[in-house]
């Protein structure tokens, strides 16, 4: 079963690429056409209606939100958590910053933006404390005082997901962290983002774009809700570019990572369409043109661990 399993994953490997270039067309006929009713795109490697993956995925993050940080861990061996701390200090936001963190309904880009903004306020404060080596005892304990009130200098940030369940572990989890300054939480698809034009500084996605259905759609949003001179930031799984990693990821993925949500979070079914969906997701080449098709532009990418993740970046300019 495994073997067959196996087997009829390789087939359709090699067929995505192709799927890949059909859907890059199949967005530049849909902004001409406005689109169809009957469209189709894919969920892992099903072909289904637009309509249908939109639910389909709405399923997939409902069944495993509980689960999900645990999975995370189990299916990447920790390493997740390295790949967002790399893409925090490659963000490297100063207090102030106006952040917009979409599908990021757990926190966990969300935390680690509060944690490097309230370091770096730190670090100001300390500065500025230097340069006012006369102050009295009373009088460094009220500035630290005053300066604590607002950790943060002015910094916020939104998390935005479509699904529910994964904005109410996300809550819970900030209840316990004792996260809450500058933090909030809408629902929200990031296809269509209820925000106003030029709201944030920064825009991130980590891990949600390649589930997004138009994810052209999504990119001009995101270029639409960002301030002249923010920035888009997106930490995605991607392709691995080289051939002994690639083959030793693609059989951990779908002989272990699908078990794994067997036993952890009793769903097989989602993460082999976790797994799938990687495979059929835009190349970082084919992601970066998209991108600057949009207008980002100074768009560039950076691999993590031979390409298993990319980083893109781009501006607003």
């Amino acid at each position: 079963m495994a073997a067959s399993r196996a087997a009829a994953s390789g087939r359709v490997l090699r067929g995505c690429p192709e799927r890949r270039r059909r859907l890059l067309l199949g967005w530049g006929r849909r902004l001409c056409s406005g689109g169809a009713a009957d469209a189709k795109t894919h969920f892992g490697f099903q072909t289904v209606s637009e309509k249908e993956k939109g639910e389909k995925v709405y399923q997939v993050f409902e069944n495993v939100a509980k689960k999900y940080d645990i999975m995370n861990d189990s299916m990447s061996l920790g390493i997740h958590r390295i790949w967002k701390d790399i893409f925090l200090h490659q963000m490297n936001p100063c207090p102030g910053t106006q952040l917009l963190d979409v599908a990021g309904g757990t926190g966990d880009i969300a935390f680690r933006f509060i944690n490097y903004v309230r370091s770096q306020r730190e670090h100001q404060i300390r500065q500025k404390l230097r340069t006012h080596q006369n102050l009295s005892w009373q009088e460094i304990t009220k500035l630290y005082q005053e300066e604590e009130d607002k950790s943060l200098g002015g910094s916020r940030v939104v998390v935005c997901d479509i699904n529910n369940e994964m904005l109410k572990v996300g809550k819970q989890k900030s209840q316990h962290l004792g996260y809450s300054e500058g933090l909030s939480w809408v629902l929200g698809n990031a296809e269509e983002l209820p925000f106003n034009n030029d709201s944030f500084d920064v825009y991130t996605s980590a891990f949600g774009i390649r589930n997004v259905t138009h994810i052209d759609q999504a990119l001009q949003e995101a270029y639409r809700v960002l301030k002249p001179g923010g920035r888009f930031l997106c930490l995605e799984f991607s392709h691995v570019n080289n051939s002994l990693v690639s083959s030793l990821y693609d059989l951990y993925s779908f002989q272990v990572i699908p078990v794994l949500g067997e036993v952890i979070a009793g769903d097989w079914k989602s993460y082999q369409y976790l797994v799938e969906s990687i495979r059929c997701f835009l190349t970082q080449e084919e992601l970066k043109e998209l991108m600057e098709d949009v207008g980002f532009l100074k768009v560039e990418y950076r691999n993590l661990n031979s390409g298993i993740v990319a980083i893109h970046s781009g501006f607003k300019l």
